[in-house]
């Protein structure tokens, strides 16, 4: 007689509620870590450095495809957050594994003309009371967002406010804004400063024979307001060449006022480093580079003594560039903490290109007007 085998199916054992919540929460953790790794990252605007361009509590996206992702570098860090815990000051990392980092391919390179966001590498050099070196591994260093105005090899230079790149006017952004000076001929009500979209706006005081204001907008607003009957004169509020009345509240890159007499509306010309370009190393050179070299370049066994930079146990007189580095400049050029003040962004910093808003709001709006509708979903250009 044949024997029938049979095969006998366990019940599935229901998981808890606690258990279906843990898996969802963890699916939903690596997804997003995934994603935001990978594809797209979601930042907030917190300052006015890129206004108008980009505007206070501006919600955007950044794409990590256009430069290809960065492979993690700090890989012992509690899971969506940056640099600590969130309503804390815990720090949310270890820095007990470093991994070697890499770039995934991307389709493009960062432009001249580009809106990135970036690590802030700070500068070596700089007083820690004007921000100095960000101490923080580079993928947790603060995320900042400018504009890159010069891209590695370029030769920048910036005259009267104008950037120059190679030697010919870069195109400016419609909606940079400097500081100007408007005389009226009478006291002049906020609502009109608001109309021509000028936000930022005081009046001197000091003055009794004459009323002035100083504001800070774009070229098209202070066009606009040309054509008013009780505006006088508009003057741009730029420094001179050599001016280096505000180098104490505010030094310029590279801190070395003797060598380079830089301000914000005059500064240049220098040389952005390119990767395997070979610079001499003599007296400017040092000061404009010694951050590349000791700091920025993986150099770990690099000094600097008596003048002098020591490589492998050796004084250098030449170096070659390891990889490329950026310029880059807020839009608000009168009210922006950037490269002009520490330097160049090397390009193991570019964290990804910033491609659309997909939310704004306006925290002085009334009820209904708490959201700007208009830039909902806009373009970033």
């Amino acid at each position: 007689m044949a024997e029938v085998l049979t095969t006998e199916t366990k019940p599935v054992k229901k998981k808890s509620a606690i258990r279906e919540w843990f898996d969802s929460v963890l699916f939903a953790v690596v997804a997003a870590t995934l994603i935001r790794w990978l594809f797209l990252e979601a930042y907030t605007i917190p300052t006015g450095s890129m206004e108008k361009s980009l505007l206070i509590n501006d919600f955007l996206f950044v794409s990590k495809l256009h430069y290809g992702s960065r492979t993690p570098k700090t890989i012992l860090q509690v899971p969506l957050t940056h640099q600590k815990i969130w309503f804390t000051e815990i720090p949310s990392y270890s820095t007990l594994i470093q991994l070697p980092q890499f770039r995934l391919p991307g389709f493009t390179s960062v432009k001249n003309g580009d809106v990135v966001v970036f690590n802030y590498p700070g500068c070596p050099t700089r007083p820690d009371e004007f921000g100095g070196y960000d101490k923080y591994p580079v993928d947790l260093r603060t995320n900042y967002i400018k504009r890159c105005v010069a891209i590695a090899g370029d030769i920048l230079e910036v005259r009267k406010g104008q950037v120059f790149i190679n030697g010919k006017a870069s195109d400016t952004p419609e909606k940079s804004q400097i500081e100007y000076a408007i005389e009226t001929n009478t006291q002049v009500n906020e609502k009109i400063f608001k109309k021509y979209e000028i936000t930022e706006f005081q009046q001197d005081m000091r003055m009794t024979d004459k009323t002035i204001y100083y504001v800070t907008a774009s070229q098209k607003s202070i066009n606009d307001m040309k054509g008013l009957d009780f505006v006088k004169n508009i003057t741009p509020m730029l420094q001179e060449k050599g001016d280096t009345s505000t180098y104490a509240t505010n030094p310029t890159f590279p801190q070395n006022s003797r060598l380079f007499p830089f301000n914000r509306d005059n500064f240049g010309p220098i040389t952005i480093p390119k990767k395997g370009v070979t610079v001499q190393l003599d007296e400017k050179n040092l000061a404009l580079y010694k951050s590349v070299i000791l700091t920025f370049d993986g150099n770990s066994d690099a000094k600097l003594v008596d003048g002098k930079i020591i490589l492998d146990g050796k004084p250098i007189t030449s170096y070659t560039f390891k990889q490329d580095y950026y310029f880059m400049m807020g839009d608000n050029r009168h009210g922006s903490d950037d490269s002009r003040f520490w330097g160049f962004v090397p390009e193991d910093h570019i964290v990804g290109k910033a491609v659309f808003i997909w939310m704004s709001i306006d925290k002085d709006g009334s009820f209904l007007n708490k959201i700007r509708w208009s830039r909902l979903f806009s373009i970033i250009r």
